[in-house]
């Protein structure tokens, strides 16, 4: 497949010093399992959909889980978003809100106030 993800050299060099240690035996290769997180998360894809370029899929999922409880990848963003100076913009995607089952019949109970122009119902 050419359109897999895979991180440059360079770019696992950035984020290398954020890894954990290994311990015992070594790990499998840092930049096909990061290259393969990156790409799941990416696209949307359950872990076990992962191509088989990046590995077993139970090898990335059990990597995201592990690093992701010891903040990792959290060290990782707030490095890089350090290196990148002070934004000019903030954005903010509401795709993320969540709302309560009920919050859609808030204006016909009157709980919320109504401030569109249509004309009421009788």
């Amino acid at each position: 497949m050419s359109d897999l993800f895979w991180l440059s050299p360079a770019q696992v060099r950035r984020i290398e010093p954020y890894f954990p240690l290994s311990h015992g035996v070594p790990r499998v290769d840092d930049r096909r399992i990061v290259s393969g997180i990156i790409f799941v998360i990416r696209n949307g894809l359950r872990w076990r959909d992962a191509p088989a370029a990046y590995g077993p899929p139970k090898t990335i999922y059990n990597r995201f889980i592990r690093w992701s409880r010891m903040g990792v990848f959290n060290n990782i963003f707030a490095a890089l978003a350090a290196k990148g100076g002070k934004p000019d913009q903030l954005m903010i995607d509401a795709t993320h809100l969540k709302a309560h089952r009920t919050a859609a019949s808030l204006l016909k109970k009157g709980l919320f106030p109504d401030v569109s122009d249509a004309p009421k119902a009788a």
